[in-house]
Formats: C-alpha cells, structure tokens, sequence
C-alpha cells in the first residue's frame, strides 16, 4: 500500500553545481548521482521493473526518487549536503522525491523520514558515509577470498568444471579461500537438495574442495520457486498469493514466470531451515543467498499479521539461523535497507558482464558499466553496513575492458571473487587474479 507524497523540505540549489543522489530500491537498482539536468536510469520494460527495481513503483518524468534514501549536495560536492532518510529503515522504507522548480528543490516522502544536514569532507558519499555510520551497526567480518563458478559457466556448469578449477588453483599458486559453486547444480528453483543431471554429490564435492585446504561455498535464490518445480506442485499453499487468489509473480527469468516461497508458513520455513542444515551438514559454510527481492514482495502470507519487510527479514534471519553464526552470509539482488544488520557481505551492483554496455541501456541489467555506475555510488556503505560486493573479477583474455573492470574492483576494497576459467587465464590474467586475491600485495 502506498501513501500520498507530503512535503519534507525546501532547499535552495545552485541548478548548475548541485548534484542528488537516488539510493535505490535493492542491489541492482541503479543508485548513484546526478547532476539536476541529467536523466536519472529508470527500467525500460515492465519485466526488469519487478525484477530489479522497486516492484509497483513508479517514478514521473523530471523526478529525482531515491528509495528510503536521496542526498542532495545544492552547491555542489565540496559544500554542505542534505539527507532525507527513512526513520526506521529495516521497518518501513517510504519512497523519497526531489523537484526542481525555480531554483529551489522540494523534497516529499511517502512516509516517516529524518532531514539532516552534514558539513565535512567527502561530499554526498561523505553524507551517506555518516548516516551509516549513525546507525551503530557492528564492523563486519573480513571477507574471505573466493573463486565462483558463475561468469565462466553459467548455468551449464558440471561437477567437472569445479574439480578442473580446483586443482589449477593449486598449479596457479592462487590464494582462494572459498570456492563457491553458483546456479546450475540444482534441478530447479526450489528443489534445492535435489541435484541436476550435471553433479553427482554435493557432499562429495564439499569435501573434495575442504580436503584440498578450502571452504566449500553454495548459491541458492532462497525465497524463489519455479512453477514446474516439485515444491510448487505438491505444496502450492507454501506460495505467497495475490489479493485476487492467484500466485504472487516474481517477474520472469530462466524462462519460466517465478513465485515466491513464503516464509511465515511453518511447513514453508521448516523446509528452508532444512535445506540449508542440510548443505551446512554436507560441509558448505559460504552462502551466497541471490534473487532475495521476492521475499520482500507484496502479497497475501499464510502469517497476515507480518508486513513485506518483516516477513522478508524473518526469512533472512531463518536462513541465518539454520546455518549457524560462521558461516559467512552474501547477500545478493536484496533490498538495501530492509538488510541492515543481517549480512556479512552485500552485492552492492547489478551483475558485471563479459561486456560493457547492459541491454537496452538499462542500468540494471547485466554489464560493467551498470556495475561500476552503481558500484561507485554505493562505496559509502563498504565497512559500514556489511563488506560491499562489486562482483566478480574476469580476467581473461575474451573479457571485454579486462583492465577498467579489475581496476573498478579492485578500488572497492570490498569482496574478491575470481570467475574465469583459470586454465584460460593468460599471464596478465593470472597475475592481476593473484594480486588481487592477495589483497593488491
């Protein structure tokens, strides 16, 4: 439900200096800042609207609009900033709007925000960079070092393909902590525990990668469901709803239009808690959780007394629970601050790409240039909120840009995660990999 905008504040800006900046709505939510006569990224097809924006929200024309979120720097970088935030952001997250009109910006809020002004260095990531550190969270944990199966293989990756990798890390000399098997492994979004044509055993590859001195890592896109999976049909009632009686859509991806599992349905819950027991049992102690937007999607739940963002936290902290407090937690595709105080590490972009430029030129999408414009602006959050992910590394040689790419990651300071096939890394490949799983040593 959303309710009308009501004004916040007034402040008078220097049209040709000033610069706001939208936070948006979850990782690969086009966030960072514009000057006042820029063209702010908005989805360009309904699809990505659900899928990597906020769901149900809409922005006009000539509107700034940041979710929870939106600073705005009215002489520029170097002089004061404004913050409009929302009061009681892993509660309720109003939408926060900017107009220009006449040399004066108007802020509104569709619910209960805070307006501060910060003076000190660093500009508007200078202003977010204190508003996260009022928060009080505790400093996380370092990050591991990783190595994933993702930007190489996709969802075609084998069993195999994890053993090759395995050993040339060895022969490569390069220091990976965790080595983290991504999408493919599974039958089908849902049935997590049940394997895909390409893997023999999980618990066998966990040990052959911790019997070769490293962690053995897992994805999953916990609160998803495929229509055709065995969850959907034999438990259509674990499902969030619509208020019409049909299922909750997740927006469409892999080919198939996704539902949502929901988490306050006690069998529901009790089957996530076992999956990830279950993967923790076989020896997995790295979690990269992805797709996590549908947890916190609007819908009828089996618990109708627990909001959007309560049931999403709830499942989150399921998660967490089943896995223990070791096991080190990546968020992934999840709504910025509804996460607060739930993760070691958060993706902080869209996906990178072995390209530049993201489809149709929507920064949401799959590219480096989304996953630097947004990388970049979210940089305020790293050591803040959680370890700040800007996504996989790709070395070799047939990645487009290899160079910025890696200079953008290795600039963030946050996660470092390789996803080449190394045996097709060249020797630039190898050494920047190496350097900067060494931490840039």
């Amino acid at each position: 439900m959303h309710h009308p905008f009501t004004p916040v504040a007034t402040v008078p800006v220097d049209p040709r200096r000033a610069r706001v900046h939208e936070e948006g709505w979850q990782s690969w939510s086009p966030s960072g800042a514009y000057a006042l006569d820029a063209r702010p990224h908005r989805p360009t097809n309904a699809n990505w609207a659900t899928v990597c924006y906020r769901p149900g929200v809409t922005v006009p024309a000539g509107v700034f609009q940041g979710e929870g979120l939106l600073a705005l720097a009215p002489r520029g970088e170097d002089g004061p900033v404004v913050v409009c935030a929302a009061a009681d952001p892993t509660a309720a997250v109003p939408s926060v709007r900017l107009e220009v009109r006449d040399g004066e910006a108007e802020f509104s809020a569709d619910g209960k925000v805070d307006f501060y002004s910060y003076v000190g260095p660093g500009g508007i990531q200078g202003a977010l960079a204190d508003w996260a550190h009022s928060l009080g969270l505790a400093a996380p944990r370092p990050a591991p070092t990783v190595w994933c199966s993702w930007y190489e293989y996709f969802t075609a990756v084998t069993e195999d393909d994890i053993h090759e990798n395995l050993r040339a890390m060895d022969t490569l000399d390069l220091p990976v902590d965790v080595v983290q098997i991504d999408d493919g492994y599974q039958r089908s979004l849902g049935d997590w525990l049940t394997l895909s044509g390409r893997f023999r055993s999980r618990a066998g590859i966990a040990e052959a990668i911790r019997a070769r001195g490293r962690r053995a890592g897992i994805w999953t896109a916990p609160f998803l469901v495929d229509p055709a999976a065995e969850l959907a049909t034999a438990h259509p009632d674990w499902l969030v709803r619509h208020p019409d009686g049909g299922f909750a859509h997740a927006g469409r991806n892999w080919g198939h239009d996704l539902r949502v599992l929901d988490t306050t349905h006690p069998e529901a819950a009790a089957y996530l808690t076992d999956v990830f027991r279950t993967l923790s049992a076989e020896g997995y102690d790295y979690f990269k959780v992805d797709f996590l937007y549908a947890g916190a999607l609007d819908g009828v739940r089996h618990d109708d007394h627990m909001d959007a963002i309560a049931a999403y936290r709830s499942g989150i902290a399921l998660i967490r629970e089943a896995i223990g407090p070791d096991a080190y937690l990546l968020g992934c595709g999840a709504p910025i601050l509804p996460s607060l105080g739930l993760f070691d590490a958060m993706r902080v972009s869209p996906d990178t790409a072995p390209h530049r430029r993201p489809e149709a030129d929507d920064h949401s999408q799959p590219g480096q240039d989304a996953a630097e414009f947004t990388g970049v602006g979210r940089q305020w959050q790293h050591g803040r909120l959680w370890t700040n992910d800007p996504d996989c590394l790709m070395a070799r040689p047939a990645v487009e840009t290899r160079e910025r790419w890696a200079a953008h990651v290795e600039a963030t300071g946050g996660l470092m995660a390789s996803s080449d096939r190394l045996l097709s890394l060249d020797e630039w490949g190898v050494h920047t990999t190496r350097r900067l799983l060494s931490g840039g040593r």
